[in-house]
């Protein structure tokens, strides 16, 4: 009789559950954590708006007086208003009428009134401007095109008026030495007909029969260099009522000047030649 083969030991059977408890939930694998949702702006806060407030002037023909539109633009450290009113048209408003040119200050034509002082607007920074709006006005004393643009007709007119051309006369060939006698001189057509002097002067806004500041100082030219010229239309037009002895010296078409031709100073000087050609002529010895 074969002896009996041995039993392999029971695998003991699962323990039943308790009443009311759960088999246990496999473990998840691991997740990284979930990056939170960015949080919704609150209805009462709005999203921060780029760059200075631009106060623009406003109006066309038919209009009885102007407005100011406000316009909201990103500018750089180095812009300048133009550069802002540049991109107020191309992005904001295409109807906005402004007059500009070369755009590095020798034209003048983007010359208008920025905080209600005259400037050129390509070489005025805004980063220079005081902080808050800022209010771009066209120059005064001129007939309005539209907008910042003038008509600057009359402007030119005065300048033919007192005898220099627009065309200027050659200052001297190069190389050749200046006028004999003369240890230095002062180009007084370096004026680039922009005509903030016209708008910053008091007298042609009260007066708009005045001859102002910048034909003046063409006329105060010609009498000091008048290369063969008939200075008796000259003289009389600077001794007219409304010439040099209305001006009042405020100084404000010198200071705003942006090519340093200090008109006032050459209306004193006019004024100076008429009072000593009259006493000449008192002694028989003007002309």
């Amino acid at each position: 009789m074969s002896p009996r083969k041995p039993k392999p030991p029971a695998v003991p059977a699962e323990e039943p559950l308790a009443e009311g408890l759960a088999a246990p939930a496999e473990v998840p694998p691991a997740v990284p954590p979930a990056v939170p949702a960015e949080e919704p702006l609150a209805e009462s806060v709005a999203p921060r708006a780029e760059g200075p407030t631009f106060r623009v002037s406003r109006r066309r023909a038919g209009d009885d007086r102007a407005h100011f539109d406000e316009f909201r633009v990103a500018v750089g450290r180095e812009d300048t208003v133009l550069d802002a009113l540049i991109a107020i048209r191309e992005t904001k408003d295409p109807s906005l009428v402004i007059r500009h040119s070369c755009m590095h200050g020798s034209c003048g034509t983007c010359g208008m009134r920025i905080n209600g002082r005259e400037a050129l607007a390509c070489d005025t920074k805004v980063a220079s401007l005081r902080a808050g709006p800022i209010t771009v006005e066209p120059v005064a004393n001129q007939r309005l095109v539209a907008d910042l643009a003038t008509d600057m007709v009359d402007f030119y007119a005065r300048f033919e008026a007192a005898g220099l051309p627009l065309v200027r006369d050659a200052e001297k060939s190069p190389g050749r030495p200046g006028p004999a006698g003369m240890l230095a001189f002062e180009r007084l057509e370096n004026c680039i007909e922009c005509g903030l002097c016209l708008s910053a002067c008091p007298i042609a806004r009260a007066n708009h029969d005045y001859i102002g500041p910048a034909a003046l100082a063409a006329a105060a030219r010609v009498v000091e260099e008048p290369r063969g010229r008939d200075l008796g239309p000259v003289r009389a037009l600077a001794g007219e009522h409304d010439s040099v002895w209305s001006c009042r010296d405020a100084m404000e078409c010198s200071a705003v000047c942006p090519a340093g031709v200090d008109p006032a100073r050459a209306i004193l000087t006019l004024r100076r030649h008429l009072a000593a050609n009259g006493a000449r002529r008192l002694f028989g010895r003007g002309d």
